[in-house]
């Protein structure tokens, strides 16, 4: 492959890395501590680290074989539940929502969250994704006829682009940039944080008293303060009989009903409504702003999503009947999905003495299913490391897409706004192609790094310029 694009990785973990060197390591990034021969066995992995105060050994599990990511995320979920580590990384965001729940409050909140993703939900929030997109070019054009030649740092772009997204289809109303950068900021701060302390949790290090606990408070309650405005004024309308939106998905939320005909409490609302922003947002930023760096460093891939942006869409708006036929800017998101899986690796609790594979796990510990290794794993993919959006047409692609591709997770917990994540980066990358140019910004080259989500630690700088 002659005009193969190789994106950055991160280096690999020594071949005698030690305990400490995992710590080190572990806290930075989760990525980070894989070995070159991760990228190649099947075989079941065993990392151990110690424990605080008293300095013992434990062991976390890492499965790498198809067959034992289906048995911990499919076959077998209600006996690997999300693990505690990750409630104790978002509960101060999003309460125990669906992200962290489990058992049957999970059951609960899943089918009354089922129905704001159905089919026919996703067709009635497409305009306001359209009128987010539009913005988002809006603002991209003004920053390049006021700053000609300047890079854009297109992932705050495009973190403002899916955060109007959701704010739009959630309530109807735009996100205003200076909400968008405080979210933004925000969000940073508590990211960091959430992640560090979670992997503190594993070494079982009392996290309640530090510093930047405290920050991380700070930060979840700046999120939870923007996006309780909205939710206020819409409950509080409809508590004195006025008109309000019946098309989005707040409105779907308040209109849900368990077994016993309960919906949502005010806080549970604001606890999904969180999660929804975390998920929904967060995820499909950090994988379009990936997607745009890639297609920068391939021109010739950017020309081929342009020419099927002018067929399809001509110079007309995008109708929802276009979504269907964008399938190369589709695929491009898929593939910088599958490079730069926006949550890297997913955790599950032993419930039980359990024998994974060629491991022994005992009831308690944490076993982890490395996204990020099994979008890259010698043993499924051919030339894993490349950005080749037509993978997924060979059998090889097809096959490794079957059993090894899992952006969204998989099972009974896949996440439920997988199509909804699709439509808006497809709607957004055809968009942007037919109006703009992007090249790499001479001398930056993303750092991946792996916390809530995989972003880029010094930012995507990218050159725009309209067509």
């Amino acid at each position: 492959m002659s005009d193969a694009f190789i994106p950055p990785r991160p280096p690999l973990l020594p071949g005698k890395a030690s305990i400490w060197d995992y710590m080190r390591i572990g806290l930075r990034s989760a990525m980070h501590m894989f070995k070159e021969g991760s990228y190649e066995t099947l075989t079941v992995g065993r990392i151990n680290i110690p424990t605080f105060p008293f300095l013992k050994i434990r062991p976390f599990f890492i499965v790498r074989s198809p067959e034992m990511v289906r048995e911990v995320l499919v076959r077998r979920a209600a006996e690997f539940p999300k693990s505690t580590v990750m409630d104790r990384m978002l509960r101060a965001l999003t309460g125990y929502s669906i992200f962290v729940s489990n058992g049957e409050v999970w059951r609960r909140q899943r089918r009354l969250m089922d129905p704001a993703f159905e089919q026919a939900r996703i067709r009635d929030v497409f305009p306001m994704m359209l009128e987010a997109v539009e913005a988002f070019l809006d603002r991209l054009q003004a920053e390049t006829d006021a700053h000609p030649g300047r890079p854009v740092v297109m992932d705050v772009e495009v973190t403002h682009y899916a955060a109007d997204v959701i704010f739009r289809t959630i309530f109807s109303e735009p996100m205003e940039a200076e909400g968008a950068r405080r979210f933004f900021a925000a969000f940073e701060v508590f990211q960091e944080i959430a992640y560090a302390h979670g992997m503190m949790t594993l070494a079982k290090i009392p996290t309640q008293l530090l510093p930047s606990t405290f920050r991380a408070w700070r930060a979840a309650r700046a999120i939870r303060a923007i996006l309780e405005a909205p939710l206020k004024r819409r409950l509080d309308a409809l508590r004195a009989g006025r008109s309000v939106p019946t098309n989005d998905i707040l409105a779907s939320l308040l209109a849900a009903r368990d077994d016993e005909g309960k919906g949502f409490t005010d806080r549970e609302l604001l606890d999904q409504i969180c999660m929804l922003f975390l998920a929904g947002h967060e995820t499909s930023a950090a994988g379009l702003a990936w997607a745009l760096y890639l297609l920068a460093n391939c021109p010739h891939l950017q020309e081929r999503l342009h020419a099927e942006a002018v067929e399809v869409l001509g110079d007309r708006a995008p109708r929802f009947s276009d979504m269907k036929r964008l399938s190369f800017s589709r695929d491009v998101f898929r593939e910088a999905l599958r490079l730069y899986p926006p949550v890297a690796m997913v955790a599950r609790d032993a419930t039980r003495p359990e024998q994974l594979g060629n491991k022994a796990v005992a009831a308690g510990q944490v076993v982890f299913v490395p996204i990020w290794l099994m979008h890259r794993h010698r043993q499924h993919w051919n030339d894993p490391d490349v950005f080749d959006p037509d993978r997924f047409e060979t059998e090889n692609g097809r096959e490794a897409l079957r059993c090894a591709y899992l952006p969204f997770s998989m099972g009974p917990r896949v996440c439920a706004g997988a199509s909804f994540a699709l439509q808006e980066a497809t709607l957004l990358l055809s968009a942007f192609a037919r109006r703009f140019r992007v090249s790499p910004k001479p001398g930056h080259t993303p750092e991946p790094v792996a916390r809530l989500t995989l972003r880029s630690a010094n930012g995507v700088l990218l050159m725009v310029e309209p067509r």
